[in-house]
């Protein structure tokens, strides 16, 4: 006979957040095998600029060519693997030099410098680019993928590429960028992100501006998850004050105006789409109790130039509701690491959990 609780969804088990083996099945199941946010189109505006990102234990150079075309290297020297470019983000005028022996690569990869080796038989320069990971660019952010034979981004991405229009996220910069390093699993973080039943315990400052029970999903099932929460003062914005810290966005309808939109892109991007600006979070896998997330304040560039922008009510606001979900996060981590823990029942606020669950061990099997 089941037991009374059998139809009740609940937690996954320990091991999938504490586990060393599970973190190493997910890099070959998961990571190396879906569409992952590396950065933002504008980090590089000129040619030459670039920015150097460690991604799944793989260092990349995103960098802007010639022709002003977006770039993705492994940021690794082809003659005997030195990381090239070792500062977060910087300028190459002509070419990318390895520090070592100074073999040099033109910004489209080729390879233009390598001293002495004419003399070695054999040797030809074509037969050494840098090499580029599958990369695809999309509303504004570029996206790598760590395979060897991805599925085009725009199939994977099909059920949503045209779905966050109205907020014209790809001609958003970046206002501010926050580097968080969180001792938790990062699925409890994306877990935490998909549910409001903790907001009135853990987020005081956020329930009088929306409340944690007018939320609805308009993404259900699948890789991309989650839907709007109701902004409850007319003409209102998640920041310090309850006020919006720019104008609304171009394209945003009435509907869109009176809402706050969280969605997982799965299995590391998180967004927030507010009705003055856009929020995201890249989650960055360090070890199966260790994530760093990159949180990034995105507003439309007429607002920056517009007199008297301050955006900083937004970012306090954001910066402590951060925090707050990441203190909760890294409890949940050491109860979790305990010897009596077992899987606990979801509430009815939870389905988007039990959503990820379900796509979760889908990639996992």
């Amino acid at each position: 006979m089941p037991s009374p609780d059998a139809s009740i969804n609940k937690s996954l088990e320990s091991r999938y957040f504490t586990d060393a083996t599970v973190f190493e099945e997910e890099t070959r199941k998961i990571f190396h095998d879906r569409w992952l946010y590396l950065d933002r189109s504008s980090a590089i505006e000129n040619p030459g600029d670039y920015t150097a990102v460690e991604l799944e234990g793989q260092g990349l150079i995103l960098t802007r060519d010639r022709e002003e075309q977006e770039k993705v290297y492994y940021n690794m020297c082809r003659h005997r693997g030195t990381r090239i470019l070792d500062q977060a983000s910087g300028h190459c005028s002509k070419v990318i030099r390895c520090p070592y022996h100074a073999w040099s690569y033109a910004l489209d990869g080729s390879l233009v410098g390598a001293p002495h080796m004419e003399e070695t038989e054999g040797f030809k320069k074509e037969d050494y680019p840098l090499i580029s990971p599958a990369h695809a660019t999309w509303e504004g952010s570029v996206f790598v993928h760590l395979g060897d034979d991805p599925e085009p981004f725009e199939e994977s991405y099909a059920p949503i590429l045209t779905k966050f229009a109205p907020w014209h996220i790809g001609e958003l910069k970046t206002v501010h960028r926050e580097v968080y390093e969180i001792a938790a699993n990062w699925k409890l973080i994306v877990q935490n992100y998909s549910e409001c039943y903790h907001c009135p315990s853990v987020h005081p400052e956020l329930q009088p501006l929306s409340h944690y029970r007018a939320t609805s999903n308009d993404l259900e099932e699948g890789p991309f998850l989650g839907g709007p929460m109701r902004i409850t003062q007319e003409g209102g914005g998640l920041s310090r004050g309850g006020k919006r810290t720019a104008p609304p966005l171009p394209g945003l309808t009435e509907e869109n105006l009176q809402q706050a939109y969280y969605y997982l892109l799965f299995p590391t991007l998180l967004v927030s789409l507010q009705p003055d600006f856009v929020l995201m979070h890249q989650l960055q896998r360090v070890s199966a109790n260790h994530t760093r997330i990159i949180c990034q304040w995105l507003y439309h560039p007429q607002a920056i130039d517009g007199e008297n922008f301050d955006p900083q009510p937004t970012i306090e606001f954001w910066d402590n509701v951060n925090r707050e979900d990441w203190r909760v996060s890294e409890l949940t981590q050491k109860g979790i690491a305990g010897r009596t823990y077992t899987p606990g029942p979801y509430s009815s606020l939870e389905s988007m959990l039990v959503a990820f669950d379900r796509e979760y061990l889908k990639a996992m099997a």
